[in-house]
């Protein structure tokens, strides 16, 4: 599998960076030059020292020209590229696996939310919570353009098998826009094995299992019509996910690996 990875050469401190943003994306060639253009004049604004990661997961269309062209006028943007598709899960892991900010967020290739909503995530970040979640599924939470009845009603019923096998208390684990402390993701994603759309939960499962604080905020959300969710198929393995992370951890695979980085610690 070929790895290609492109852009400015990382800044030598992980702490010199306030945030890093993550977009896995997969034919994605329509969309992804505004979102990165979105994404960058917010990171200007803000002032915020930055990166952005875009992980291209065998995508078979434009997608990688279009981002090494954004690259010319974004300096702080490098392009991680596959050539097999595995999954979002392991697209977002691998750009957080390079990510270098204080914070890392990872967000949708369609830009369904917007990057503005990261306004209500720092404060909360900087006060201590270490992982910031947007729900579309809260009462203050603004849903432009919702999905059609099917998708919602699956994503509902979804949520409820999340809640009695995995984890309680979260209305909304599958939306794209999630921000994390660099130690609490440093700590979880190591241990991620699912590699599709069901990683989600795993990685809040790990979240909480470790005991990291989770606060779930409502956000502006725009469906966008060309969602590379395949309904009645990923909706399966997603459910087959489900058992999975809770097999996973009936075996000790999180505790284990967990136990071995304690004992033997790297520096870093």
């Amino acid at each position: 599998m070929m790895n290609k990875t492109q852009g400015k050469k990382p800044v030598p401190r992980s702490d010199d960076l306030d945030l890093s943003v993550v977009i896995p994306a997969f034919n994605e060639q329509d969309r992804i030059g505004l979102t990165l253009s979105e994404v960058a004049k917010y990171l200007r604004e803000r002032k915020l020292r930055s990166e952005i990661i875009v992980v291209s997961d065998g995508s078979r269309d434009r997608t990688p020209e279009v981002v090494r062209e954004k690259a010319r006028e974004i300096p702080e943007l490098a392009l991680i590229e596959f050539g097999e598709n595995r999954g979002k899960g392991f697209a977002v892991r691998a750009g957080i696996e390079k990510a270098r900010g204080r914070y890392i967020l990872f967000s949708d290739a369609d830009h369904s939310t917007p990057i503005g909503e990261f306004d209500r995530f720092l404060p909360m970040l900087k006060e201590g919570i270490s992982v910031v979640i947007g729900s579309r599924a809260l009462a203050d939470s603004r849903i432009e353009v919702h999905q059609n009845r099917v998708r919602e009603t699956m994503g509902k019923s979804f949520n409820l098998l999340v809640q009695s096998l995995v984890i309680s208390g979260l209305k909304d684990t599958q939306c794209g826009f999630k921000a994390f402390t660099r130690e609490a993701i440093q700590r979880i994603i190591p241990r991620q094995r699912v590699e599709r759309f069901g990683f989600d939960v795993e990685i809040l499962y790990l979240a909480r299992k470790f005991g990291y604080s989770i606060c779930e905020i409502p956000i502006h959300w725009i469906n966008s019509p060309k969602s590379r969710v395949r309904i009645f198929r990923d909706s399966f393995w997603m459910i087959w996910d489900l058992f999975r992370i809770r097999w996973f951890d009936l075996r000790g695979e999180y505790t284990e690996k967990l136990n071995a980085k304690c004992q033997s610690p790297k520096s870093q």
